[in-house]
């Protein structure tokens, strides 16, 4: 077995998984697996990256699956003006709201302290 180099070695791989997915653990396919396993998600990793989203996009998605209205992150960010702003990029977030959106929200930290642009 190689590093996956191409698209083709890829879907190769691909392929295989399908086949052995379901193999007993401490097996010869059962470690092929494994080892093919780690293959594609290095091959992914490298090809496939995906980025984190912008942090508001990632509040306002959040908030749409928990069913929240700006009005249930006051007191979580600050008052309804500041809420406003924070969602409407027109204010960045601080640590404290961070801190207070990842605890009520559930949001990684990492995802919401990434940089973004101001609106103007």
């Amino acid at each position: 077995m190689k590093l996956i180099e191409t698209e083709f070695e890829y879907n190769k791989a691909l392929k295989r998984m399908e086949e052995i997915f379901d193999a007993e653990p401490n097996t010869k396919e059962g470690q092929e697996a494994d080892v093919l396993a780690l293959l594609i998600e290095d091959y992914e990793e490298e090809n496939y990256k995906i980025d984190s989203p912008d942090p508001i996009v990632a509040i306002k998605i959040r908030m749409e699956e928990l069913e929240l209205k700006q009005k249930d992150l006051v007191g979580v960010v600050g008052s309804k003006g500041i809420v406003s702003e924070v969602l409407n990029k027109k204010r960045r977030l601080t640590i404290n709201m961070i801190r207070n959106l990842s605890d009520k929200l559930k949001i990684a930290v990492n995802v919401l302290i990434q940089e973004y642009h101001l609106n103007s």
